[in-house]
């Protein structure tokens, strides 16, 4: 389902860079061919429409993820990326402790806790990037 989004979304950039660049395509044609200026119109938007859809997002995620991972305390239950269910026993600067049943403790990077469990809406809580 994931990678299905992600192709979904792949395509709409695609086809709005593709639309994007159309538009400027047109727009330095209408314009003087002698105009140094509007040739760097095409390649700083080009920059700005990768920075603003590509780059921007995933510094947002890969924040989030950090700000999430550095917020684990004990007695959460959480799902690792591996798709471990368990309680928080313990929470160290690297590792956190995972009790997935009664007396069984497993220890994990704290980069392996992708969110909450039983989180309403997955979306809220951020996955754990590495």
């Amino acid at each position: 389902m994931a990678l299905g989004i992600l192709l979904s979304t792949a395509l709409f950039l695609y086809a709005l860079i593709l639309q994007f660049m159309t538009f400027l395509t047109l727009l330095l044609q209408a314009a003087a061919s002698g105009s140094g200026i509007m040739q760097l119109v095409f390649p700083v938007a080009i920059g700005l429409v990768l920075y603003f859809f590509m780059i921007r997002p995933q510094q947002r995620k890969t924040a989030d993820a950090k700000s999430f991972r550095e917020s684990l305390v004990k007695g959460t239950r959480v799902v690792t990326i591996g798709g471990l269910h368990g309680l928080l026993v313990e929470v160290g600067p690297e590792t956190v402790l995972l009790e997935v049943e009664r007396g069984q403790r497993l220890r994990f990077d704290r980069s392996a806790v992708a969110r909450v469990a039983g989180a309403a809406d997955s979306s809220s809580t951020p996955i754990a990037t590495t």
